[in-house]
């Protein structure tokens, strides 16, 4: 197939701001870091949405305060699960997020109830389900970010809290790199029926090599000694990230769509972006709180 001058333009630029927007987003601070996965997060929300209406037209009907709370009250658990470092005044983040939950959680059954006067439980699941892919996992992000900030009273604070994400997010990129090339030159299995351009080849050749990579680019080139852990999330990148591409692929063949949105033309939208991150955040989430 002959390469189109304007799509392959158009999908480098996008590409372009795409890594600049993540990289500033990742390395100036955790409040660049706050901002960044808040766009990420109520944008993965309107396109949840909007691939449910889809496949149940009604969830299409649902209420502004059921649409919009529900993103507000995820994003209020992002705000909980921050730290001491993520202050507004002398008010903590976290402070705020709990309020904002509380408020919500009372307010929006009252507001179904008045208004529509029944609770369509349907709905509500589609929605706490959302919580769960979305919320859930952007909080648990947030968790890690705020774990690597240390605070030393008044002295200083040492912030290494981009380090776990940069690391998972490095990973995936690797690990969908890897398994395209290799599924390129040597794929003939099919992996998924969901996504009939995966083979199993692709998918066991880019996770060994983004395991390998990984490992021994951050042992021997970034002086980080704990290899235990290096595996441990590369692996994590692998099998859960591409369970969540396969989910999300999922959700788009039964909404029958090619992509999620068009933030970002040529690459799709933010689910399309970040389905493998939304699934790996958990599992690396837990390693860290059980065994680090």
């Amino acid at each position: 197939m002959a390469l189109n001058p304007v799509v392959f333009k158009t999908r480098a630029l996008t590409a372009l701001v795409f890594i600049l927007v993540m990289a500033c987003g990742l390395f100036i601070d955790q409040w660049s870091f706050f901002l960044l996965f808040t766009f990420i997060h109520f944008g993965c929300w309107t396109e949840y949405q909007k691939l449910v209406g889809i496949i149940d037209p009604d969830y299409k009907q649902i209420m502004g305060i059921h649409r919009y709370g529900v993103m507000l009250f995820g994003w209020g658990f992002m705000m909980w699960m921050t730290n001491d470092a993520y202050l507004v005044g002398n008010l903590q983040l976290s402070e705020i997020g709990w309020w904002l939950m509380l408020i919500l959680a009372f307010t929006m059954p009252v507001a179904e109830i008045v208004l529509s006067r029944h609770l369509n439980l349907k709905n509500i699941g589609y929605s706490l389900s959302g919580l769960v892919y979305i919320s859930l996992c952007w909080g648990l992000m947030m968790d890690l970010r705020s774990e690597g900030i240390l605070i030393f009273g008044n002295l200083f604070t040492l912030d290494l809290g981009w380090v776990l994400p940069v690391v998972m997010i490095a990973a995936i990129w690797i690990n969908d790199t890897m398994a395209y090339m290799v599924g390129s030159v040597i794929g003939k299995t099919p992996f998924s029926s969901i996504s009939p351009k995966k083979t199993w080849e692709g998918t066991l050749g880019g996770a060994i090599l983004a395991v390998a990579t990984v490992t021994l680019l951050g042992y021997f080139a970034f002086g980080m000694t704990d290899y235990i852990t290096l595996i441990v999330i590369s692996a994590s990148a692998a099998i859960a990230g591409t369970t969540g591409d396969l989910f999300e692929s999922k959700l788009k063949r039964m909404a029958g769509v090619k992509d999620s949105g068009n933030i970002m033309p040529g690459h799709g939208g933010f689910l399309d972006r970040f389905d493998s991150l939304l699934f790996t955040t958990p599992v690396v989430w837990l390693y860290v709180k059980l065994f680090l």
